[in-house]
């Protein structure tokens, strides 16, 4: 499709009222050069003659163009970084990549320029012969068109005047009451859940010792200076690497991992001589969020600290499963979706209500199958995800307290292969062990291999990892009632949740 404005051909415009044809000639007025409004015409209209003040150069308007950035945008994000998510290429089976760089700014075309029409031709106020009139519509609209046009040029002129004779009054500009930095902003707004939650969240930085890492998020847990997180954010510096975290006021301090949950893909960090005026983010109840709240998520997002993002809670209960790039133990969620930009090193930021309370912690997102700039690094396409706070705020107690995760389980393995018709017990399990543990909660319940489990509650299973999903979001000792299949036949039964230490 053109970009050109098209239409109908109208007589050319006059730069001045036309002179009636039996009239005497009238002396050429003074010129005066009126200053370029230098704006394009936003609906086709007659060209106007170069001699006409302001007359400009039409260009084309391209659709889709942006201003190129002014500087290039750099820095470090997830290793893994889910979305800050997107780090975390979770929702695509995958784990975040250890190694992301930054990505390369994308080439932006500039803007089509528009050049000034010369002062050739006619000058301003050049007698005008009008054409013949014409018949029907036509010669109206031309005739409109030219009378809007001369008006246009009229006043263009006469405000020109004025202006230049009364340049040394007063101004009647009117100023704000108050600078933005200084106006209060009501409870509720975003930009009062940011000022207020913005100080308790943290950029870590996360090194192993072979100097491979990135950048992530996490958010004061206490006054003790635990800090929670994502794993994949940390997992680089677990085993003998190095963690700092730096505060919105450029404060950075030394930490250390207190604890890890590969399966839950939480970890708990604390900071070194921590400061003793930490105010840790207040903690809601994600079981009460409702699809279309308001979200709001903090991070940094391909390094750009302290971003803060809105959107609305998506869905519920979503099952995510994702990995921390090291090919070990997958983690597995049922997660709070939203649309909340979420990006790489946004992972391990909190996800907040309208109130400021943490609801979750983003860990994921669902990215399109080629990244920015045409590389690898996904961005987000509005489908982030976000592990409860409920769960999270568990089993960070758990880290804190034992330095390991507890996992609730039900005693048998499942297939992890994406079907529609539930989680079907397999007939053996991991290195050639029993499919249902002896002893265990799925045998006391009466469960067999070849069984296909398709509720447990009232939430429906499709498949083995949503079943893991919901299951970790239980705690152990938790009673549940679980919906099988078995000989084309449907049951039910009653079972109480088991416990396992560790991630091996």
């Amino acid at each position: 499709m053109s970009t050109e404005n098209e239409g109908t051909a109208v007589p050319p415009a006059p730069s001045a009222p036309p002179v009636p044809v039996d009239a005497p000639a009238a002396p050429a007025p003074q010129e005066h050069t009126a200053p370029d409004s230098g704006a394009a015409p936003t609906a086709p209209l007659p060209p106007v003659p170069p001699s006409a003040p302001g007359a400009q150069e039409q260009q084309p308007a391209y659709a889709g163009q942006a201003p190129p950035p002014s500087a290039s945008q750099t820095g470090p994000h997830g290793p893994q970084g889910p979305g800050t998510p997107g780090p975390d290429p979770a929702a695509q089976g995958s784990a975040p990549d250890g190694s992301w760089p930054p990505p390369a700014p994308p080439a932006v075309p500039s803007y089509a320029g528009s050049g000034a029409g010369g002062a050739s031709g006619a000058g301003w106020g050049a007698a005008y012969q009008p054409p013949a009139p014409k018949s029907g519509r036509g010669g109206l609209l031309a005739a409109i068109l030219i009378a809007a046009l001369v008006a246009g040029g009229l006043g263009g002129g006469l405000g020109y005047t004025l202006a230049k004779n009364e340049d040394n009054t007063s101004s009647t500009t009117v100023s704000a009451s108050g600078s933005g930095g200084n106006v209060k902003r009501d409870p509720g707004t975003v930009a009062a859940v940011a000022a207020k939650a913005l100080p308790s969240t943290v950029t870590i930085e996360a090194e192993s010792s072979s100097g491979e890492g990135g950048t992530g998020t996490g958010f004061v847990f206490d006054t003790e200076g635990h800090i929670v997180t994502n794993n994949h954010v940390v997992a680089d510096a677990v085993d003998g690497g190095k963690v700092t975290a730096t505060f919105p006021n450029g404060k950075k301090y030394d930490a250390e991992v207190v604890g890890h949950a590969q399966g839950y893909d939480v970890a708990v960090i604390k900071l070194k001589n921590a400061p003793s005026d930490l105010k840790p983010l207040t903690l809601g109840d994600s079981e009460k969020v409702a699809v279309g709240d308001s979200t709001i998520a903090i991070g940094a997002p391909f390094g750009l600290s302290n971003t803060v993002t809105t959107g609305i809670i998506s869905a519920k209960n979503r099952p995510v499963a994702s990995s921390d790039g090291t090919g070990s133990n997958a983690s597995y969620m049922s997660a709070l979706q939203t649309d909340a930009s979420i990006n790489p090193g946004n992972s391990g930021g909190p996800l907040l209500d309208a109130q400021g309370n943490v609801i979750g912690i983003n860990s994921a997102i669902q990215s399109a199958a080629n990244g920015l700039g045409g590389t690898s690094q996904s961005g987000s396409i509005g489908l982030g995800f976000a592990i409860p706070i409920n769960q999270a705020k568990y089993v960070a107690q758990q880290l804190i307290k034992t330095g390991k995760p507890v996992y609730a389980k039900i005693g048998a393995s499942v297939s992890l292969e994406e079907s529609a018709g539930g989680a079907k017990i397999t007939e053996q399990g991991a290195s050639g062990t029993d499919a249902v543990e002896p002893g265990g909660p799925a045998a006391d319940a009466g469960l067999k291999p070849g069984d296909v489990i398709t509720k447990l509650d009232d939430r429906v299973i499709d498949s083995g990892p949503t079943l893991i999903g919901e299951i970790w979001t239980h705690q152990p000792g938790d009673k549940v009632k679980i919906t099988y299949e078995r000989d084309g036949k449907t049951r039910t039964v009653d079972l109480t949740l088991g416990s396992r230490t560790g991630d091996s």
